[in-house]
């Protein structure tokens, strides 16, 4: 009898062990209320930093879970947010830093990130559609922002909370974090002048984005300032497949062999670049200069007299996963915005 009852007594108390966490278990070893620990979980403004530090610690350190089910059922929302990213790819584009800085940002809040993909003959619309009739989340992030976006026209129709990255024609209205490519056109363009470059050809930004009109008039301006005369690759963009890139620039160079220096707006297409000159018989930094952003610093271990200029990939997610976050909470508020000025090239 003993020892059923020793094993009886064994079996309740590792069932009782097992028991999940509950918000009245994380009061109990706070000393709060429990809706004081449920205002701190869901960031509450009108509870202290400290109170929610203590109480996510203890509820990360004994495993607590919320209850989706439960959470909707209590404030209509899911605490989730979607990154809804292109399938497209390159071995450098931005899509994992994105998606890791985004996923950053949200860290110690109450929201989760789910990535929601789009398809290229997908109409761009269809995945925000299906997230705002189901209710699948409480925010959208997205990119590739087209001057009449038309996922930017649908969410302000529905009024559903979303922040993008990279300007609308209608930015003024909306959450974004954007890089400032006309300033990065004009820094290009005046640092090749610098160097005494006369004929510049650029790779520019898919002509559909909106990114690809800042670069472009910043780069036309300071080249018809300075004398300069501008080709722009009508073949292939950044965004192109690296073989096409190389083949175009070795088309174009052979067409035109005056051209001392090329700009690019990606990782990928200044590597393909550099290949398609190389290729020609050119030096980089010699013959032609090659002038381009990057969001890691990798171009100069790969050529060390690329011209670069880094853009913020990691500073940018954060920021959304914050804007995103406010026009859940607060969408009266005014949207946050934040524009990156470009620093000098290196």
């Amino acid at each position: 009898m003993v020892n059923r009852k020793a094993g009886a007594d064994d079996s309740a108390q590792h069932s009782t062990n097992k028991m999940k966490p509950t918000l009245k278990t994380i009061a109990g070893l706070t000393g709060l209320a429990v809706p004081t620990v449920s205002r701190a979980l869901n960031d509450a403004p009108d509870i202290g930093q400290r109170t929610k530090t203590l109480v996510r610690k203890i509820a990360q350190d004994i495993g607590y879970v919320p209850n989706r089910a439960g959470v909707r059922l209590r404030t209509g929302r899911t605490n989730v947010i979607s990154l809804v990213m292109p399938t497209e790819h390159d071995m450098m584009n931005h899509t994992a830093r994105l998606i890791s800085s985004v996923a950053g940002g949200l860290r110690n809040t109450p929201f989760h990130l789910i990535v929601t993909p789009f398809f290229p003959d997908q109409d761009p619309v269809e995945p925000l559609r299906y997230i705002v009739e189901t209710g699948s989340a409480d925010a959208v992030i997205f990119n590739q922002i087209t001057p009449q976006d038309p996922r930017v026209a649908y969410l302000m129709d529905q009024q559903f909370p979303f922040a993008t990255h990279g300007r609308s024609d209608w930015a003024a209205r909306h959450p974004y974090y954007d890089f400032d490519n006309n300033a990065f056109g004009r820094l290009a363009t005046a640092a090749l002048a610098d160097r005494g470059r006369k004929r510049v050809l650029l790779i520019a930004p898919p002509p559909a984005q909106n990114y690809a009109r800042h670069m472009i008039r910043g780069v036309t301006d300071v080249a018809a300032d300075r004398g300069i005369a501008l080709i722009v690759a009508t073949a292939v963009t950044s965004d192109s497949a690296s073989e096409d890139v190389v083949a175009d620039v070795m088309d174009v160079l052979r067409a035109d062999p005056a051209i001392d220096a090329i700009i690019t707006a990606s990782t990928s297409s200044a590597m393909a670049a550099v290949a398609g000159l190389e290729q020609h018989g050119a030096t980089v930094g010699r013959e032609i200069d090659i002038f381009t952003k990057e969001a890691i610093p990798f171009l100069k271990l790969f050529r060390p007299d690329i011209m670069t200029i880094s853009e913020r990939v990691g500073t940018a997610g954060a920021f959304l996963a914050r804007a995103a976050i406010q026009a859940i909470k607060d969408p009266d508020a005014p949207p946050l915005q934040c524009l990156e000025i470009p620093s000098k090239p290196s």
